[in-house]
């Protein structure tokens, strides 16, 4: 079923930023948009505040005044739901209530033509539940913009038991038409998005609450080496605990309790003291008058080292840390070549360093025997990484530490030291990632490159966690997961089958 013609009328029901996003994406997009909402004088009030932001992107040159004209003169506030009789497509973007959503389709139903596709823009409500019931539950479908709708590109279509398939193409064509980035999802908890993103919260929570480092250091690792725009505290300080609490709980419970989605104590501690973050004035951090954000705890380095004392010793095979050792080459530091180095380590001065394989510095020096060990965060790109964590061994001398801390200070990366744990702070987040990840396409959520464009195009990511786990190895990242799993006991870390499945062919996901 082809995209929707530009000459079909939309309709849109709610006219909070969310629905008169919307409006603004279809009339941009050339169609005639009827945005209805039930408190009076609203739906004209939204239109308006659309104008003003149009005038802003005239100003910096985004769109001429001619333009943005025919876009205001597309854009009417409906009276009622009757005037969606003639439209081609309604989406409702209303309250997260599945009884006052269910009303608003049942009145619809009777108002809209036969061939009248109904789209729910809800983020967490069943579209199965949605359709139950409907004379017609074939034509609803789940059509989940992402705040602003003007600005992000992802759009989730989502299809539920019933819905007819050519009326989730119709919809995905017509999102491309957009200018949208649209995903096929089916309607599970949470569908792509809310899913798969629980464990970048939850690992930092988890990070935080056994003491492994403080707020401000683990969002600045998830900056400076994962590449993410903000870390885990400032990101839900933003979102709101409330809001962000309350879809962990729903996905949580949705899923029956599976521990993978186990809400964080510490943030349901922020809920009950009504600490919500911004909005509030406090969070995990404070949005008071003059307050200053804590900064990240770095370990101090030198400015007397030079180069020439420093000596690395590499094996042929680096593995995943090449980038780390061309960028130490390019400081100026020899780097010698040898066999007796194991593979994927460093040898820095009387240090070994090794990529962290989920075990805690201490557990891999006693398994290995090895002497001297640190432990290195994973990191986006090590040749532009600007910080980096690293933890050591009981057993590693303050001496050999320094000798890494110093060596990373020549090449212009912030350290930060973290208490001894599985998998550090930026492995550990892409590991959970991929491994969620993983288990929505096992299960028909959604597809490799579905899943790996809703999470760059829905919330920014640096790179799609499955095409990140091609690029650190799924059989490393399978370890990692068996690793962690090992430390903690727990079933929140069990490797996806499909990560196994994976890592026993020694393939890798956008080869499958």
């Amino acid at each position: 079923m082809p995209a929707l013609k530009q000459s079909t009328p939309i309709g849109v029901i709610g006219a909070g930023a969310m629905g008169a996003g919307i409006a603004q994406v279809a009339a941009q997009a050339g169609h005639q948009v009827k945005l209805y909402d039930n408190r009076e004088g609203v739906a004209k009030s939204a239109i308006e505040g659309v104008a003003k932001q149009l005038a802003v992107l005239v100003e910096r040159k985004k769109f001429t005044s001619e333009q943005v004209q025919k876009i205001l003169a597309r854009l009417h506030a409906a009276d009622t739901l009757n005037d969606f009789s003639d439209t081609g497509l309604v989406v409702e973007a209303i309250v997260e209530s599945i009884d006052v959503k269910k009303a608003i389709f049942d009145t619809l139903e009777s108002v809209c033509a036969e061939g009248c596709i109904l789209a729910s823009n809800t983020s967490s409500i069943s579209i199965t539940r949605l359709a139950a019931g409907m004379k017609r539950p074939e034509r609803m479908v789940g059509m989940h913009f992402f705040n602003p709708a003007p600005i992000m590109k992802l759009v989730e279509v989502v299809s539920g038991l019933a819905t007819d398939s050519n009326v989730a193409t119709c919809l995905y064509e017509t999102a491309l038409n957009w200018g949208k980035k649209p995903v096929y999802a089916a309607s599970t908890p949470g569908f792509i998005v809310n899913r798969v993103a629980r464990p970048f919260y939850a690992e930092s929570f988890r990070l935080r609450q056994e003491q492994v480092a403080d707020c401000a250091t683990l969002d600045a690792l998830l900056r400076g080496a994962g590449g993410f725009r903000m870390g885990a505290f400032e990101l839900t300080d933003m979102i709101g605990h409330d809001v962000n609490y309350a879809v962990t709980c729903s996905v949580f419970d949705a899923y029956y309790g599976d521990f993978r989605f186990q809400p964080s104590l510490i943030q349901k501690d922020l809920v009950d003291a009504g600490y919500l973050g911004r909005k509030s004035g406090q969070g995990f951090y404070s949005y008071q008058d003059g307050a200053e954000k804590p900064e990240a705890q770095v370990v101090s380095v030198s400015s007397s080292v030079h180069v020439s004392s420093i000596r690395c010793e590499v094996p042929e095979d680096v593995g995943h840390l090449a980038g780390l050792v061309e960028r130490l080459s390019q400081t100026g530091v020899s780097i010698t070549r040898v066999s007796s180095v194991a593979k994927g380590c460093l040898k820095i001065g009387r240090a070994l360093l090794a990529l962290t394989d989920g075990r805690m510095a201490c557990e891999r020096a006693k398994d290995e025997q090895l002497n001297e060990l640190v432990l290195v965060d994973l990191a986006l790109d090590y040749q532009s990484a600007a910080h980096l964590a690293l933890s050591r061994s009981a057993s590693t001398s303050e001496d050999a530490f320094n000798d890494v801390v110093q060596c990373f200070g020549l090449m212009g990366i912030k350290v930060s030291e973290v208490v001894d744990s599985p998998a550090l702070v930026v492995m550990r987040t892409v590991a959970m990632l991929a491994n969620e990840a993983a288990d929505a396409v096992l299960q028909g959520v959604t597809s490799v490159e579905g899943v790996d464009t809703a999470m760059c195009f829905g919330l920014n990511y640096p790179k799609g966690p499955l095409a990140w786990a091609d690029s650190i190895g799924v059989a490393e990242i399978e370890t990692v997961l068996r690793h962690l799993q090992q430390s903690y006991g727990e079933d929140r870390y069990r490797p996806s089958l499909l990560i196994r499945r994976v890592a026993m062919l020694e393939g890798n996901f956008h080869a499958q």
